[in-house]
């Protein structure tokens, strides 16, 4: 149904409210492989959408395609700035669906201090709550997007260090040798540097944190001019880079499996988005993340086009 030229200005002002632009229709020229057999979201008019970082991106083109291939028109609003936008999008249906990350969902929506440390029992815990929300979480995938800190090879012939406690006890024993490059919002949230640093008994001078954007980080940490640096465990520029990652071993950091976040009133219409989408995020592990955002990141390949080779290399789609 076409709305009236004043209620559809009017819904783009709200979606400009939102952080969404009026989007474009996905084109992709897909049919049915081991998904979207007889076309179950035939005549569905769904709306995608995304936070702006090189993996959402690509999640958002994987969800827009798979839908597109189980026949629905899809409207493409990926590429949101922040991570509310798109949230509010879904939840006060402008847009359908996303990809949503647990971790996120349980600490800055929901509001709790303590991440659950066993990812199932995160994801259970954020879907009941979010039900509440009308959105509705299906299955998570295996895809692990958490914070970690990462340090070049020479500092690591130099220094040694493994996991975050060892990065803490160094901070104690020569201050001057732990220098940080983080991002603002990691600078400030409770799952991010200062709850970390709480966690392990880590105290770093403020004159050795410096922040900086994401992509920025990693030639910093890479050239040196930071000894570690906030990194996303799914980045392709981790391995691209040859840098090492300190483990967690204390489990601060909650866990950030991916998982497609749907507006129920959506998902209750076209009951077939679940069982589209199922397959395609339990293949979402953390090698193929890598791989894929490496396109992007390191080659320099459109992110929607890397979700459709994958999606067709994978025999989702034809």
């Amino acid at each position: 149904m076409r709305q009236p030229r004043l209620a559809l200005a009017w819904t783009l002002v709200l979606l400009a409210g939102c952080g969404l632009t009026s989007g474009s229709p996905m084109v992709d020229d897909v049919k049915p492989g081991s998904i979207g057999r007889g076309e179950p979201l035939k005549g569905a008019h769904l709306t995608v959408t995304s936070k702006e970082f090189t993996e959402q991106l690509i999640l958002g083109a994987i969800m827009g395609i798979a839908f597109q291939a189980a026949g629905a028109d899809v409207l493409d609003r990926t590429g949101i700035q922040g991570s509310v936008g798109a949230r509010e999008a879904v939840k006060a249906g402008d847009a359908d669906g996303m990809y949503e990350y647990t971790g996120t969902a349980w600490i800055t929506y929901q509001s709790n201090s303590e991440p659950i440390a066993d990812p199932q029992e995160q994801w259970t815990a954020v879907r009941k709550t979010d039900l509440r929300n009308g959105l509705t979480w299906l299955p998570k995938a295996p895809l692990n997007n958490t914070y970690a800190l990462a340090m070049n090879q020479a500092a690591f012939r130099k220094y040694g260090t493994r996991t975050l406690s060892d990065v803490a006890a160094l901070a104690r024993k020569d201050p001057g040798a732990v220098t940080l490059c983080v991002e603002g919002e990691f600078a400030n949230r409770a799952d991010g540097l200062p709850g970390m640093q709480k966690a392990y008994g880590m105290s770093v001078p403020a004159k050795n944190i410096t922040q900086m954007d994401t992509g920025i980080i990693y030639t910093q940490v890479a050239k040196g001019s930071c000894r570690y640096g906030e990194v996303f465990t799914t980045d392709g520029r981790i391995k691209s880079m040859n840098l090492v990652v300190m483990r967690d071993d204390g489990t601060f950091f909650p866990n950030y499996n991916a998982a497609p976040v749907i507006n129920s009133k959506a998902l209750k219409r076209w009951p077939a988005i679940a069982e589209v989408l199922n397959p395609v995020t339990k293949k979402l592990d953390n090698t193929v993340a890598r791989e894929l955002n490496a396109k992007v990141d390191v080659a320099g390949e459109d992110p929607h086009q890397v979700a459709l080779d994958w999606m067709k290399a994978e025999g989702f789609v034809k």
